[in-house]
């Protein structure tokens, strides 16, 4: 193993099919997935040595799969839940005093004798490396790379040319995908709206494209999820239909002591499976009569009218947890937007959403779109 575990990417904002394909592909040569029993593991200075793990046969040879690992921050989150220590505790210990870090960890360790861990970790191939995730010993591996080609193998059959957009952060990958060929008009939903981006009106160009989005998680944070989405083409908005997503939870069964390593056969299971859902919900969702129906559904709700746009959103920022930087962003938008109804607020949350930097913000507020539109109906 060549590359040092710092040159690996673990996020990526807006990145082409090509480029999220190279990171998997690059994360994938180091991956080392240990179940490991609370005796072979200990904290160091703020790592988690792993001890008594079988070695791994690589290109390169066999390489121990002992090792120090630094926990990302999802890892530190992952043995604070697991280990029963509040995770904003454990990480202040961390920044100032390791030695309590350590002490906190083995010390939990200790009490949780004969309980097994999943530690999902990126290896350097010479006893170091990152912890990424620390899971159940129940946790059924789907690997973003297997979604990936799983989910295009699906889309490849259903003989659709479509558009592809890439996020990639510790917690999920998120591949958004929609299809011109699939197209409807949402009049009545963007009659006074125009783009905060180029000024364009949705009354000029009220069409909307069929999507789908891929969401898939390694680290513990969510099941692996298929959700309709529509794009709005004047301002490349996406409405997430989360009440219709499909979902494949990471639950499987108790995994024995050591370092995992998968049959061919259960790798090509778990491929077929994931390629026919991405099939069955291309059928589903990139149709024209779903996108028809779920645009009256949304445009029965959307012409509620906003008297108090600063009062809304407060109430709407609050029930869905926004921060107040997020509240005055998602202000800004609705206000460029011109439309002072709750499709207007639609509108904002989802525009918002794609000016975000970082990944996991942009996909939670844009899951929300609905429901905020919803909210500020009811106001």
């Amino acid at each position: 193993m060549s590359d040092t575990i710092s040159t690996i990417p673990l996020s990526a904002r807006h990145a082409s099919l090509a480029d999220l394909t190279a990171i998997l592909n690059q994360q994938q040569g180091h991956k080392l997935d240990i179940v490991a029993g609370t005796g072979m593991l200990r904290a160091e200075a703020g790592r988690l040595r792993i001890m008594g793990a079988e070695p791994v046969l690589t290109e390169a040879g066999v390489t121990s799969a002992d090792g120090l690992y630094l926990p990302t921050e999802l890892g530190d989150a992952g043995l604070g839940e697991k280990l029963g220590i509040p995770t904003a505790y454990l990480r202040k210990t961390r920044a100032q005093a390791l030695h309590l870090y350590d002490t906190n960890v083995n010390g939990w360790l200790d009490l949780q004798h004969g309980k097994r861990y999943l530690a999902r970790c990126l290896s350097d191939g010479n006893g170091g490396g990152i912890l990424r995730a620390f899971l159940s010993d129940g946790y059924k591996i789907i690997d973003h790379l297997d979604v990936l080609m799983s989910a295009l193998t699906g889309i490849r059959e259903s003989g659709l040319r479509v558009n592809l957009a890439c996020d990639l952060s510790e917690r999920r990958m998120v591949v958004r995908v929609h299809s011109e060929a699939i197209k409807s008009l949402a009049p009545t939903l963007l009659r006074n709206y125009r783009s905060p981006f180029t000024g364009a009106t949705g009354a000029d160009n009220p069409t909307v494209f069929a999507g789908i989005v891929f969401t898939n998680s390694e680290t513990g944070s969510g099941a692996m999820t298929i959700t309709p989405r529509i794009v709005v083409q004047v301002c490349d908005n996406g409405v997430t239909i989360t009440k219709d997503a499909l979902r494949a939870v990471h639950l499987g069964a108790k995994m024995d002591e050591g370092t995992i390593r998968w049959s061919n056969d259960t790798h090509e299971a778990n491929l077929s499976l994931i390629g026919k859902q991405a099939r069955d919900a291309v059928r589903r969702f990139l149709d024209v009569r779903y996108v028809r129906r779920k645009i009256e559904e949304i445009e029965e709700k959307a012409g509620r009218r906003i008297p108090d746009p600063d009062h809304t959103i407060r109430v709407v920022g609050q029930r869905l947890r926004f921060t107040e930087d997020q509240q005055r962003l998602i202000l800004n938008h609705f206000i460029d937007g011109g439309d002072r109804t709750a499709g207007g607020m639609l509108h904002a949350v989802t525009s918002a959403a794609q000016t975000l930097s970082d990944p996991d913000a942009a996909f939670d507020m844009e899951s929300v779109g609905v429901r905020a539109m919803e909210i500020a109906a009811t106001l």
